[in-house]
């Protein structure tokens, strides 16, 4: 790992003598030596250099540091691969646990089984794609020279060409490093919800290629090993954000704003979803003839094709024998006519799009279940299943968003309203807690509303409320799965979780009755 720093690090300083000039790299080289040896003589000479040098000496180290991060993931990434395949995998070796563990409790836990990172808001952390890309690339770089150095022994076997293939692969880190060091990776703008949300669904994205089919997989091959599976319905891995949700202490998290996280979440997922079915679309060449098909998934081709009449004739024909890739083109289509659903706001069509993921993964649980009943049960189990897992996990959302707001933000759109009312003895503000409670508890079991719409409320309220009916918009236009969780900051009783129900209620999304 020292190493491939040292590599990284003067390939730096040549980016920077031939970027900037060597007079940079003489101050990096001086400011690294001096902060090592005397702190008061390299604030002295920092004290000396003018804004711009400071600022691309900032940057030197910065970039330096970087480097140095991604040579650590990588070296730990292989050690990490090399433990596994001396000890076993971490899974590996929890199903070992497990299967010693009582039948019922273990049972229980696998039907509850739910674990669901969430991504937090932090506007500061919000890196550039750009840089994260080049920096990905050059972890890339890092462990194809590995693999290649250890498959070959060209260090021992022929010199000449070990040199050759290290000056290939300098060149293509140099490169990179060039283009990294001419990126800015500060914004000019101030980063906002949405760059956050990009941010976020960079990561989504690469987890979704390879990292979370490849977990989820191992998870249901080692329980099977074990002889223990996981109940039908049990989704393991799912994510969620509080990015675009979270508005206790942000201002700047408007309805609009969660309406528009959640729009870019879905351009992502649908687009990730468009690819794994593309990729089932190009194995699913079973033929009718030679294996048959359910007469269930064949009603269910029926009907896609007497609603998808836009789908190309030419499908149709050539695919006539083949019903299981006609049935993965109808579901492209229909994630197609979802995307533009959703960019052109236009309600849902039931059979023509998808409103949420259940509708998706049901067609492609028709496919997997006629392929188990037609000698294709390896095809089922493997390549599908692992389709069918992904996109359980992520969703057409990529992940669920958390909604966060502040007790009082509730408590000051709910005054408002009461008091315009004039029902009450006291202002709203003035009642005491166990009063506010009873009266909002009444009115939860009433079913007026409390206000027309729009409801009279300063611009404060109005935020407040409006993200609730944002939260009933965005299930009407991609399904009930993109919010699950309502989180009250600084709850201290019952009445704050009351008066966040009675706004929900006003926002039609919740009806005691």
């Amino acid at each position: 790992m020292r190493a491939d720093i040292r590599r990284l690090g003067d390939l730096l300083g040549e980016t920077l003598v031939r970027q900037e000039g060597p007079e940079l790299l003489g101050l990096v080289e001086q400011v690294r030596l001096l902060s090592r040896t005397d702190g008061e003589a390299t604030a002295e000479l920092l004290s000396g250099i003018d804004l711009e040098t400071a600022a691309k000496l900032v940057r030197a180290f910065s970039t330096y540091f970087h480097l140095a991060n991604v040579t650590e993931q990588v070296h730990r990434g292989q050690e990490f691969a090399a433990r596994r395949a001396r000890e076993g995998s971490p899974l590996a070796q929890t199903a070992d646990q497990l299967s010693e563990a009582d039948s019922k409790h273990l049972a229980d836990t696998l039907a509850n089984l739910a674990v669901r990172p969430v991504f937090t808001a932090h506007p500061t952390e919000a890196a550039r794609r750009s840089v994260l890309n080049k920096l990905r690339r050059i972890g890339e770089l890092l462990e194809r020279i590995h693999r290649e150095h250890a498959a070959s022994g060209l260090a021992t076997t022929d010199p000449a060409r070990h040199t050759s293939a290290r000056r290939s692969a300098d060149r293509r880190l140099a490169e990179v490093i060039d283009l990294l060091w001419q990126t800015d990776e500060l914004r000019i703008a101030r980063p906002e919800p949405a760059d956050e949300a990009r941010n976020a669904v960079y990561y989504l994205d690469e987890l979704y290629r390879e990292a979370v089919p490849e977990v989820l997989e191992e998870l249901h091959e080692e329980l099977a090993r074990v002889g223990l599976s996981l109940p039908e319905g049990v989704r393991p891995l799912t994510f969620g954000t509080w990015i675009g949700g979270d508005r206790d202490g942000n201002p700047n998290v408007t309805p609009a704003v969660t309406l528009d996280v959640l729009n870019l979440q879905h351009e992502y997922g649908i687009k990730d979803a468009l690819a794994t079915v593309d990729d089932l679309r190009a194995s699913l060449s079973t033929s009718v003839r030679l294996a048959g098909a359910s007469e269930e998934l064949l009603a269910s081709l029926d009907a896609d094709l007497k609603l998808l009449p836009e789908l190309s004739p030419r499908y149709k024909r050539m695919n006539a024998e083949e019903p299981y890739r006609l049935k993965a083109t109808c579901v492209r289509l229909k994630l197609e006519n979802t995307r533009e659903r959703l960019a052109a706001g236009t309600p849902h069509i039931a059979g023509r799009d998808y409103l949420g993921t259940r509708e998706l993964i049901a067609d492609l649980k028709l496919v997997q279940d006629s392929l188990r009943s037609h000698r294709g049960e390896l095809i089922a189990d493997g390549r599908l299943a692992r389709a069918i897992r992904t996109i359980e996990a992520f969703g057409l959302q990529l992940a669920t968003m958390d909604v966060r707001e502040h007790a009082e933000a509730h408590h000051h759109a709910l005054g408002q309203l009461f008091d315009r009312l004039g029902e009450e003895a006291w202002r709203y503000a003035d009642m005491p807690r166990e009063y506010r409670q009873r009266l909002l508890a009444k009115e939860l079991r009433s079913r007026r509303p409390l206000a027309p719409t729009p409801a009279p409320l300063d611009a404060a309220g109005t935020k407040t409320l409006g993200v609730f009916n944002t939260v009933r918009e965005g299930f009407d236009r991609f399904g009930d799965e993109i919010v699950e969780s309502y989180i009250i900051s600084m709850c201290q009783g019952a009445d704050d979780v009351f008066a966040a129900t009675v706004l929900a209620r006003e926002a039609g999304l919740i009806d005691l009755h």
